[in-house]
């Protein structure tokens, strides 16, 4: 669900430099600092059962080493979706739809959201709950919050595994998972775990690693926190004309359903759009030569998911398949992907014309998209937000 997971799914060969990372140090003991975290656990409500877990944890320097050395991802999101939208993934996809159909009704009444996007969720996050992780969940966390790259948050995340044995969902032992603390079928952080586990099955306990319906509700509990909307579309298909102005397609523009069809935005098919007000923002994850969607509110919901949009399209797609949508068209030109290299080098280059890309990551996001797309306007390019070696090499001139 969060950054380790996207990592791990969508992993590049390619590492860029190492200035991305800057060196540092823990002077503290770990045994001195684990005393002190026990401490603040202390303080926070965790009572002996929960503090008890601590007793033997060690400083796994792997870990760091794992931390440290991710690469940047860089796939484009036909890429990731040929390999993540598979046949055999849809199959089973809708063979749970089918086994588990009386808990997606409930899920659907109580939080709103509907069978297939949480099976999606299901799929990309530990390929239906196949690939969840081995690792020590407490080791891990313990270690990355002993590290001085992000100890606030780690720490904060192993105080609420504490509380999860505390409360009784899981023990120790049972904790095991991703390398940087997800824990269950939908890879959930302990802070999450801790606020949107549902004990759907009725057994007393909020078990995300081994309770399937606890997994699956839980999934529709955070949707449901994240606004989805009851009832509602997330993505569409679509064909634009060569015609369309494109600066008109970004996630931040939304007009009704009824303009992008008076503009020639037509279904894959070359029929009509539904007659609706209903809002929607042209999202056209590999520029104006690969495919084209429209994007209603609840698509929004997905990037609170992930914020990768590689990875929030691919969840939508998938979702769209298992409600039995056709594959999507290929688009209708060639398209070349900026390496992960190439993205950091046009982020700076943005960055240094005055234009913002957000973070310099060699990430391709939605900040980085919306200064792209300016850049291609002052540079008479077709301003459709997504980079190309023309725009980079005209950064690189002016």
């Amino acid at each position: 669900m969060f950054r380790a997971t996207a990592t791990a799914l969508l992993l590049a060969a390619a590492t860029l430099s190492s200035a991305w990372a800057a060196p540092c140090s823990t002077r503290q003991p770990f045994e001195a600092w684990l005393a002190d975290v026990k401490s603040e656990a202390h303080a926070a409500g965790v009572t002996p059962r929960g503090l008890a877990a601590l007793d033997g944890l060690t400083y796994d320097p792997q870990i760091v080493a794992r931390d440290r050395g991710q690469g940047v991802f860089q796939q484009s999101f036909l890429q990731f979706s040929d390999r993540m939208v598979s046949a055999d993934r849809l199959l089973r996809g809708g063979r749970f739809l089918k086994s588990e159909a009386a808990t997606f009704d409930h899920i659907a009444r109580t939080y709103g959201v509907p069978g297939p996007v949480i099976v999606a969720f299901w799929g990309l996050e530990t390929d239906f709950g196949a690939v969840m992780g081995n690792m020590s969940t407490l080791r891990s966390l313990a270690t990355l919050a002993y590290d001085c790259r992000r100890p606030a948050m780690f720490r904060a995340e192993l105080i609420d595994a504490l509380k999860i044995i505390d409360r009784g969902d899981l023990k120790a032992a049972d904790m095991r998972g991703a390398w940087a603390g997800e824990l269950g079928q939908f890879q959930f952080m302990p802070s999450y775990y801790l606020k949107y586990a549902v004990d759907e099955d009725g057994d007393g306990r909020r078990d995300l690693l081994r309770s399937r319906a606890d997994a699956l509700a839980s999934a529709g509990n955070f949707l449901a926190s994240l606004g989805w909307r009851r009832g509602e579309a997330w993505l569409r298909e679509v064909r634009v004309p060569d015609t369309l102005d494109w600066k008109q397609a970004d996630l931040a523009i939304k007009h009704p359903v009824s303009v992008w069809a008076n503009w020639g935005v037509t279904l894959p098919n070359g029929s009509a759009l539904p007659a609706e007000e209903r809002e929607a923002s042209l999202h056209l994850p590999m520029g104006r030569l690969g495919p084209a969607f429209l994007a209603y509110d609840n698509f929004q919901v997905f990037l609170k998911w992930n914020q990768s949009l590689v990875y929030a399209t691919t969840a939508a797609y998938l979702a769209d398949r298992l409600a039995g949508a056709p594959p999507i068209s290929r688009g209708r030109g060639r398209v070349t992907p900026l390496n992960a290299q190439d993205t950091y080098d046009l982020q700076r280059l943005l960055s240094a014309k005055g234009w913002d890309p957000g973070p310099i990551d060699g990430k391709l996001g939605t900040a980085t998209r919306t200064a792209v797309r300016e850049a291609q306007g002052r540079f008479g390019l077709p301003a459709d937000s997504y980079p190309s070696q023309d725009l980079l090499e005209a950064l690189r001139r002016n």
